[in-house]
């Protein structure tokens, strides 16, 4: 056989054609929004602009999850390595800067995800000294959130709050990259430190024994004694919110990639085999992993999209090649399903990447509709799978 009867894998072509769609997407979206910003998700499975709240107008930066465009501008880059892409990320980085100078809805864990996206990537990337400056800054921002002698970073609203004060969850586990990287640049082991505690207390309380996760756990601030165990966003306290356990795979390996701690790895793989034993014949979880097929509940595909990443994340910190390749191959067949069935190539009408999310189920928000971080989630897998030699932001 010569060179040029060699043929892309069945894989390898639908990798590719998922790529290019969710590139078009993309495309279409810089024109849309600019530097301005998606809503958290679509309606109708269409991003409107952000609504205007706190007296901010219509597509401000406010919220949790306006670095996911950005995100999805660098990875758009990183797979094409067009210029376009680079700029529009960059023309991100002031607003970034601007939020943080100006304090403006900072009262969250989730600075973690909103600045290693927005502002981590071009310092390392550019060295530009205003992304560092603003990614510096809200490390320091969070690093007011850590309770003693809890020791662990509360995740929502006023630290003064009775029903938030020493409460902390499993998204948390994605947002302590930003104080490793802080550590990292500075020499200030203070935020590494802080890092590693939390996730220590994440590793011990927030998994069940049944390899399960709670979505919430409360410490007491005061003394800081582990309390209970509760949900927001799940179907019961007593079940696993699908979203959650799929933050705990990858959460728990990234954490163990910045610590080298092998409880850190152990969690993961705990994490990753109970998701993996809930999917459904078509491997894309339901919302909760309480349900399965024919229960006629709704499927998160942001789960999903998050589980694809992390397993990999997982499989690239393994020494046994036997198991890392069952969790490549597990996340090889999520990302496939969810290429295959749940992307919007072919459906012009959506300005999503991918389709039938869910972000607030018992609140009634945000069901079967596309979701900003499930988009970025899928184009990183798709990153993750087609790009060799990526460098991950995290």
């Amino acid at each position: 056989m010569t060179a040029t009867d060699v043929r892309p894998s069945p894989d390898a072509e639908a990798m590719a054609a998922a790529v290019a769609a969710a590139i078009r997407t993309v495309d279409a979206n810089i024109d849309s929004f600019g530097d301005r910003y998606p809503a958290d998700t679509t309606a109708g499975n269409r991003y409107p602009l952000r609504p205007p709240v706190a007296g901010q107008p219509p597509g401000a930066n406010v919220g949790w999850t306006t670095s996911f465009w950005p995100g999805m501008l660098w990875l758009a880059h990183d797979l094409t390595g067009a210029d376009r892409y680079h700029r529009a990320a960059m023309s991100h980085v002031d607003s970034f800067a601007t939020r943080v100078a100006r304090g403006i809805d900072l009262d969250t864990h989730d600075l973690g995800f909103l600045y290693t996206l927005s502002c981590v990537i071009p310092a390392r990337r550019t060295g530009d000294p205003r992304a560092r400056g603003a990614a510096l800054a809200a490390a320091d921002r969070l690093m007011t959130r850590v309770l003693e002698p809890a020791g662990i970073i509360q995740a929502w609203g006023d630290l003064a709050d009775p029903r938030q004060r020493g409460r902390t969850i499993i998204d948390s586990l994605m947002n302590t990259p930003l104080l490793y990287w802080a550590s990292h640049t500075t020499g200030d082991d203070r935020y590494a430190a802080a890092a590693h505690r939390h996730t220590a207390e994440l590793s011990q309380h927030i998994l069940r024994p049944d390899g399960t996760t709670f979505h919430t756990f409360y410490w007491n601030p005061e003394t800081g004694a582990p309390l209970r165990g509760e949900t927001e966003q799940g179907h019961a306290d007593h079940s696993c919110w699908a979203r959650g356990q799929a933050w705990g795979i990858y959460g728990f390996s990234l954490n163990h990639r910045h610590t080298g701690e092998p409880a850190l790895l152990a969690a993961a793989r705990t994490c990753a085999d109970r998701f993996l034993a809930q999917l459904p014949a078509d491997h894309v979880a339901y919302w909760d992993l309480e349900f399965g097929d024919g229960s006629r509940q709704e499927r998160d595909s942001s789960a999903a999209a998050i589980a694809a990443c992390g397993l990999v994340e997982l499989a690239d910190n393994l020494d046994d090649a036997n198991l890392a390749d069952r969790y490549r191959t597990a996340a090889g067949r999520i990302l496939r399903s969810l290429a295959d069935s749940y992307s919007t190539d072919g459906h012009p009408a959506s300005n999503a990447l991918i389709l039938h999310g869910v972000y607030d189920k018992p609140k009634g928000i945000g069901v079967d509709e596309g979701t900003l971080w499930g988009d970025y989630f899928y184009l990183e897998a798709l990153t993750r799978a087609t790009a060799p030699g990526w460098t991950s932001p995290w």
